[in-house]
This record gives C-alpha cells, sequence and structure tokens, in this order.
C-alpha cells in the first residue's frame, strides 16, 4: 500500500490568512496608483494624464495599472469618486455642528478655496464635460453629485423646520439653487474670470447675508410675544 503525506496541503486557516494578505496588498496598490494618479492629475492634467506616467510615479508596473483600474477613464472615475467621498464626509461633519446656518455656509465658502487649489473642481468639471456625451461617465457624475443634492435638500429642510418658510421656494429648489450656484461658480472661476468680471467669490458669499438674515428673522418671530 503506498501511503500519502498529508502535510503538503495548507488547512484552510493558512489559506484565509493568505487571502487576508492578499487583499491588503492589493488595496495598497490600488491605494498607492490613486495616489500618483492625484499627482500627476494636478501636474499634467486631465488630458496630459497618462497612465504610464501614473505607473512610474506609483512605482508599479503598468500592468497593475490596468489590472486595477482597465483603463485612464476608470482611473479618473474612481480617484473622482474617493476624493468626493472625502470631501463630502468633510461637508457633512462640518453641518451637524451646532453653530448658526450662516456661520456653516461661511465654512463651505472656506472649503471652496481648497477644492480648487486640490485639483479636485477641475476634474469633476471635466468629468461634467465628458459626460455629456459619454454615458457611462454622465452616470457615474450624476451618482457623485447625487449626495451634494441631497445634502443640501437636508439642510434646507432643517432650516424650514427650524426656522420658518423659505420665501417660495421648496427645500429641493433651494438645495439645486445653491447647487448650482457653486457648479456655475466653479466652472467661471476655472475659467479664469477675475472678479471685476464675474464676482462669483463675492456673490456666493452674499448667499450667506440672505442666510443670515432668514436665521435671524426667523429666530425674532420665534421671541417676540403675540400681540
Amino acid at each position: 500500500m503506498v501511503m500519502t503525506n498529508p502535510v503538503d496541503r495548507p488547512n484552510s486557516e493558512e489559506l484565509d490568512v493568505a487571502e487576508v494578505i492578499h487583499d491588503q496588498g492589493s488595496k495598497a496598490t490600488r491605494a498607492t496608483i490613486l495616489a500618483a494618479a492625484r499627482e500627476r492629475l494636478l501636474g499634467d492634467g486631465f488630458a496630459g494624464l497618462s497612465t504610464r506616467k501614473v505607473a512610474e510615479s506609483a512605482g508599479v508596473p503598468l500592468s497593475q495599472l490596468h489590472y486595477h483600474f482597465g483603463s485612464k477613464q476608470q482611473l479618473i472615475l474612481e480617484l473622482l469618486e474617493e476624493e468626493n467621498r472625502r470631501r463630502l464626509a468633510r461637508q457633512r461633519q462640518m453641518y451637524e455642528q451646532d453653530a448658526p446656518l450662516w456661520v456653516r455656509y461661511e465654512q463651505a465658502c472656506d472649503f471652496l478655496e481648497d477644492d480648487l487649489d486640490s485639483g479636485y473642481v477641475g476634474v469633476l468639471q471635466e468629468m461634467i464635460a465628458v459626460g455629456w456625451s459619454n454615458p457611462v461617465v454622465g452616470a457615474k457624475v450624476r451618482d457623485v453629485l447625487s449626495g451634494w443634492v441631497e445634502l443640501l435638500i437636508d439642510i434646507a429642510r432643517a432650516a424650514e423646520a427650524r426656522h420658518g418658510a423659505l420665501g417660495p421656494f421648496t427645500a429641493e429648489e433651494v438645495g439645486a439653487l445653491i447647487g448650482q450656484a457653486f457648479m456655475g461658480g466653479e466652472a467661471m472661476l476655472l475659467l479664469g474670470f477675475e472678479r471685476q468680471q464675474w464676482p462669483v467669490r463675492a456673490a456666493l458669499r452674499r448667499i450667506g447675508v440672505v442666510i443670515r438674515q432668514y436665521e435671524e428673522r426667523g429666530s425674532g418671530d420665534a421671541s417676540s410675544p403675540a400681540g
């Protein structure tokens, strides 16, 4: 009778550990590539972005980049999604603070400068333009933007519940208007309009004055004795 040696076969626990190590290595590689893509995007712009240069900056073979992301377009979309997730979480955390809404809105205007400097706004605007003619990109960008619209609507609903009616607007319309003001303003800033030509920043911050008047009027009404 021939005896077999069972020692050479890995057990299930060893296979699980190997799988965990592989997953961790894969996530680390993806994170490294995304970080390199962010760096190259800021330096080269979307049109000049090369997957080969991204792979070189990440210190990985080009085949690894294509294995994890497939194409330049998919790489940029995943980078956009990651950056958006981080910034949306930042925005939600800020709006959850116990402070007047107009103060929090001013902070959102400050965040705009950070997002412009980081290159995030430029990538988003470029992907919006690509999405006009590319349904796949368009669907991804809509997913990205829907989180911002939902946040703005939630904020408008909370303000309406606390301070009263939003004039002739619904909370959904207020959320849409604020979102469109920022998106349109970002596009004009990226085009290079100066303050004298198109005062984007001043106009956006002026909305904060309107919000403050709305809040203080509501608080005054709530605290006034009945006549």
